[in-house]
């Protein structure tokens, strides 16, 4: 990784674009700082398009889709999106049709019981009651869960034939092929009738932790914030550049970088 000041002014003033993460990315202590939320907004105002993919429930997602200065907002790994109309009504997309959303609900909840009843100190996350394509168990929002036991639970999904990654508050898991790279592969040519891969020069991606790595791998403007470093030994693909600050503070100085190139 090398620090933010080593990422070359012609490529941050070349973006068309930006994905980001949103807890411990965007947040501090679970809630978006002013200077990342006033980040958010000159991003916008430069003329990027901002596009937060996270592994928060849909649910939880709702009301920042309608408040913050974003195009969209990706929920559950991928699965779901979040559009704010003219209207200022919610539009959601999906990537699973109702009836297979349905059938894996089903399926999930049994894993999620599974979890709870053999794994000590596993609890379902506190906002798994807005979740309709994934489940959530928490390692450090609200429990604190020994890595043998994240371990454990990440193990028990993937036997369960789910897909399974770690936040830096959750284990997710889901049915599908659905992750985080393909949630932004998927949301940009629905929304923007566009394809990312074509310009991945011209998109940056900035997060803090292990469910970022197919990201920190896919785009080469890739950016940890400085609480990347929890992580840095469970990667393989870490970031490019890295953040003085951590969290919101981080992103804050992500985006003040790229808007300096543009002035």
């Amino acid at each position: 990784m090398q620090p933010l000041q080593a990422w070359p002014a012609a490529a941050r003033r070349a973006l068309a674009g930006v994905f980001c993460d949103i807890d411990d990315t965007l947040t501090t202590d679970g809630a978006i700082t002013p200077d990342a939320l006033q980040a958010l907004g000159r991003l916008r105002e430069a003329g990027l398009h901002v596009i937060p993919i996270t592994g928060r429930p849909v649910g939880w997602s709702e009301p920042f889709a309608l408040s913050w200065p974003v195009d969209a907002i990706v929920a559950e790994n991928g699965a779901v999106a979040l559009v704010r109309e003219a209207s200022g009504r919610l539009r959601k997309l999906y990537q699973q049709d109702a009836a297979t959303r349905a059938a894996n609900f089903a399926r999930m909840q049994q894993v999620l019981a599974r979890i709870e009843r053999e794994i000590p100190g596993a609890r379902r996350a506190q906002d798994s009651a807005g979740r309709e394509t994934d489940i959530a168990v928490d390692h450090s929002e609200f429990t604190r869960l020994p890595q043998d036991r994240i371990d454990a639970v990440v193990a028990l999904m993937r036997a369960e034939g789910m897909t399974a990654t770690v936040s830096s508050i959750h284990v997710n898991g889901w049915y599908g092929s659905h992750n985080k790279r393909e949630g932004a592969r998927w949301i940009a040519r629905e929304l923007l009738d566009l394809d990312v891969d074509a310009q991945l020069d011209r998109w940056a991606y900035v997060g803090d932790s292990t469910n970022d790595e197919l990201m920190f791998e896919w785009f080469p403007h890739s950016v940890g914030v400085a609480n990347i470093r929890r992580f840095l030994a469970q990667l393989t693909h870490a970031p490019r550049y890295i953040t003085e600050g951590e969290r919101g503070a981080g992103f804050a100085e992500f985006a003040a970088a790229i808007v300096a190139a543009r002035d």
